[in-house]
């Protein structure tokens, strides 16, 4: 049944070799194959993303892929220091303070790829994790 199916996420590149640059300068990941439907990545506990050229400019407005994090100030620190540029939000039910927003009982901070694609880091309460 799909409800007990691994997922992925998808995310669009205009130029792939560039978007393989910085997700491997800036997040020092390396791609566990490459080839020419796309740059395929596994990370944490054996979940995968894949980044597919694409010609199509159409970005979703939205996080478009997430990671969960333990500790959300120490990842932030260690990106920016990486050179990854955050997006600042200041508006009615959510604002960003050093990059870090309280979103109910989680804590979330958002940066965009080399190619538009909205990224998300997400701490979520003690034992709201799936398995904990």
């Amino acid at each position: 049944m799909i409800k007990d199916r691994r997922v992925h996420t998808t995310l669009p590149a205009a130029d792939l070799e560039r978007a393989k640059k910085w997700y491997e300068e800036k997040l020092g990941l390396t791609p566990a194959t490459v080839n020419e439907g796309g740059v395929f990545y596994v990370v944490g506990d054996g979940t995968r993303f894949i980044l597919y050229p694409t010609p199509n400019p159409t970005r979703g407005g939205h996080t478009q892929i997430g990671f969960s994090t333990d500790d959300i100030a120490a990842e932030v620190a260690d990106l920016k220091a990486r050179g990854v540029v955050f997006e600042e939000y200041d508006f009615p039910g959510l604002k960003t303070e050093n990059s870090v927003a309280q979103t109910g009982e989680a804590k979330a901070a958002w940066f965009k790829d080399s190619e538009g694609n909205t990224v998300g880091l997400v701490q979520l309460p003690p034992g709201a994790e799936p398995g904990s």
